[in-house]
């Protein structure tokens, strides 16, 4: 199916991303049963991508009459609401599968409140989330319309897979030699969810399943900093490509998830050569 974004041209649907999002109130319904008025007009329009003088009002949290157990005085109570970081978290995770899946295309604009519709939410938690992938490089910011996903090349990806390398291959070799086999074997169920999700075709689980698989196991060096950026990395080089290759079809990811094993079976026995052997190729195939 296809959704159209504020231009009017066509733009693919995301529904089916594997983050679904429970349906909310409208924010300008909530706004007219509360009757609370938005300082939305206050933000500026050009950080958000669009025109803001129609955009819907963010919701304060309502508030209820109460009565003080010790002066009896009425007081005022915050009704629990809905989180929004909570939903922005899952528009987000939502988002980042499409793009992945290559849901959302190259080069295409996607307006936030057009995309709110499809999710059944206000496009404030769309906007955000899109701002935050802006901060990524995933999508750039198109004034008046939303947010176009950035078109990338094969010499970003092997730029990427360099600086990947770099980084990672260092860390497991030292840790090769300092991790007992008892830790490389809680990883082994993190490399075997990896494996069915690649039997299974699909490439958003599988690209989830390998951040996993690695972030674990750079977790081992106890560096938050070198976690953090290794992932980030990891993250843009599943990012579609434009003019590329054809996506990494089952056999591929399947390849890929293999090594994942292999590895863990030289850590396991401190086979230092073949551990070098094996995270230099899984690099060089990425």
């Amino acid at each position: 199916m296809s959704a159209r974004g504020s231009t009017g041209s066509a733009a693919p649907d995301i529904r089916t991303a594997s983050v679904r999002v429970p349906a909310q109130a409208r924010a300008a319904d909530v706004e007219r049963e509360r009757g609370v008025a938005s300082d939305e007009s206050r933000s500026a329009s050009g950080a958000r991508g669009e025109h803001t003088h129609s955009e819907p009002p963010i919701p304060h949290p309502r508030v209820e009459s109460a009565r003080s157990v010790e002066t009896s005085r009425p007081v005022e109570t915050a009704r629990p609401v809905v989180q929004r970081a909570s939903v922005r978290g899952q528009i987000l995770d939502a988002l980042r599968t499409a793009l992945v899946a290559g849901e959302l295309v190259p080069g295409q604009v996607y307006s936030a409140p057009v995309l709110g519709e499809r999710f059944g939410v206000s496009a404030t938690p769309v906007r955000e989330a899109m701002q935050q992938l802006a901060l990524e490089g995933a999508v750039e910011v198109v004034p008046n319309r939303g947010f176009r996903v950035v078109r990338r090349g094969t010499r970003e990806l092997a730029e990427l897979a360099e600086i990947r390398a770099l980084l990672e291959v260092p860390v497991v070799l030292r840790l090769a030699r300092t991790v007992p086999a008892a830790r490389w074997a809680e990883l082994r169920p993190l490399a075997e969810a990896a494996a069915r999700a690649a039997s299974a075709g699909c490439r958003a689980t599988y690209a989830e399943c390998d951040r996993a698989f690695h972030h674990a196991m750079l977790a081992l060096a106890g560096n938050d900093q070198l976690v953090q950026i290794a992932d980030d990395l990891h993250r843009r080089a599943q990012w579609p490509l434009v003019g590329g290759p054809v996506p990494r079809g089952r056999a591929d990811l399947m390849a890929d998830a293999a090594e994942h094993l292999a590895l863990l079976d030289a850590l396991t026995a401190q086979d230092l050569p073949t551990v070098q052997s094996l995270v230099r190729e899984h690099f060089a195939d990425n």
